[in-house]
């Protein structure tokens, strides 16, 4: 209080002298059941347990290549696959006297990750474009059966649409068929040579001990995907023994392997990785066995 300031004395009042304002006790203001505090409270949200793949957007299941194989395998595979294929197309004389086959490979390779990307239900980068570079790229693979000077040629262009689609300008021809061929896309020969680079890299390098395991764990991750989607590209309408019961049942149970992968990465459970891996080169080698 400031010098000199006056201020009126504090009112005061008797314990009667709010009769009906105010109850007395609590208590009766409450009619019926006093509500828990639990009941009121918002949920805590539920937790949802981590997935590689995408989920169907209905709340379903997801099914299809979105089952398999998430955006960002996709999308790093294809950056991968395309430093990979400039490395080989450097020079006519380099490309004729080996790289080709490896460009073979590559392309073959990033032609069946565009179609997936054209199926694939989720939020998948370069999907305007994917049935295009899908179409032009499988053209070039097939041709990579040789390295002339006009195969050279054909995949020094490819290596240009390449830069030119991962760096957002997009494919100049964008014209392709509606749907999937899968006969004109994926090659199996390739295919298999691609499978067994990740069997005997990343797959074999991660689950050499539990501390790999850990380590390498989203690079495991991220193979055993390809490897499922390989296994579901291998059963196709027209590529190759597709229509061999026994052939098809190999390549799903080297998907099924696949799958167990993601699953035990996801539950960090190492060994039951490192049985998954060897159930994925049981596969292959039993399919080699009779159809390689």
């Amino acid at each position: 209080m400031l010098a000199g300031e006056r201020r009126a004395p504090a009112p005061t009042f008797s314990s009667d002298s709010f009769p009906g304002v105010f109850f007395s006790d609590p208590s009766e203001a409450i009619r019926g059941t006093r509500p828990v505090l639990g009941s009121v409270r918002p949920s805590a949200p539920t937790t949802i347990a981590k997935s590689s793949t995408t989920p169907a957007a209905s709340g379903e299941p997801a099914s299809g290549f979105e089952a398999l194989i998430s955006p960002a395998t996709i999308e790093d595979e294809i950056k991968r696959m395309r430093l990979k294929f400039d490395a080989e197309v450097t020079t006519p004389a380099a490309f004729a006297s080996g790289g080709f086959q490896n460009a073979r490979v590559q392309l073959t390779v990033l032609a069946s990750l565009f179609a997936i990307i054209a199926e694939h239900g989720g939020d998948v980068r370069w999907k305007k474009d994917a049935a295009a570079a899908r179409d032009t790229i499988a053209r070039t693979a097939q041709n990579c059966k040789s390295g002339s000077g006009q195969v050279y040629n054909e995949a020094k262009q490819r290596k240009l649409d390449l830069e030119d689609l991962l760096s957002g300008t997009g494919m100049a021809d964008r014209q392709a068929e509606p749907e999937n061929d899968w006969s004109l896309i994926a090659d199996r020969v390739p295919l298999m040579n691609y499978l067994e680079s990740l069997l005997d890299g990343p797959i074999k390098d991660g689950t050499r001990d539990e501390a790999a395991s850990k380590t390498d764990a989203d690079r495991l991750r991220k193979s055993a995907e390809l490897v499922a989607a390989v296994g579901e590209i291998l059963t196709k309408e027209g590529l190759d023994e597709a229509d061999d019961t026994d052939y098809a049942a190999l390549c799903r149970e080297m998907t099924a392997a696949a799958k167990s992968m993601t699953l035990a990465l996801d539950q960090g459970d190492t060994a039951a990785v490192s049985r998954a891996a060897g159930a994925i080169s049981q596969s292959c080698a039993k399919c080699h066995e009779a159809y390689r």
